[in-house]
């Protein structure tokens, strides 16, 4: 047994700041790096993706993909998923349509970059899925 076995919480811990790290890159490539942006919501990789399916990988190889548990988990990782991609998306988007409403003299600055694109949640789940799997081997 690792020392992860019994402390199941600090995957996801490690999965979100492993998930943080990787954005901070990607900002970096992108030549558009900054702590607000890294630690935000959007952009790639989805740390919600992340921190949700490392939580329910872990929760699956400890009491089996069959238990009531994994199942909990896994409907709620299934749900924030579709929520950063569907319904946080589209609130990005409707608050870039209402930013550039506000050059017509309001004073208005909306996130625009609050959701996730599919790819973006799908990195963050590898990343979750890996992380599980790596500490819960050694």
């Amino acid at each position: 047994m690792t020392f992860f076995w019994d402390h199941l919480a600090l995957i996801p811990v490690i999965a979100f700041f492993a998930s943080v790290a990787v954005k901070g890159m990607v900002l970096a490539h992108l030549k558009t790096f900054n702590v607000k942006n890294m630690f935000g919501s959007g952009g790639m990789p989805s740390v919600h993706s992340s921190l949700v399916t490392s939580l329910t990988t872990a929760i699956g190889i400890k009491w089996g993909v069959g238990s009531d548990i994994f199942l909990v988990c896994l409907v709620f990782a299934c749900i924030i998923i579709y929520d950063a991609i569907n319904v946080r998306f589209e609130a990005g988007q409707h608050a870039k349509a209402l930013n550039s409403l506000a050059n017509s003299g309001e004073d208005w600055d909306f996130n625009e970059n609050i959701g996730h694109l599919p790819r973006e949640a799908f990195i963050g789940s590898c990343i979750g899925i890996l992380t599980a799997i790596l500490l819960l081997s050694f």
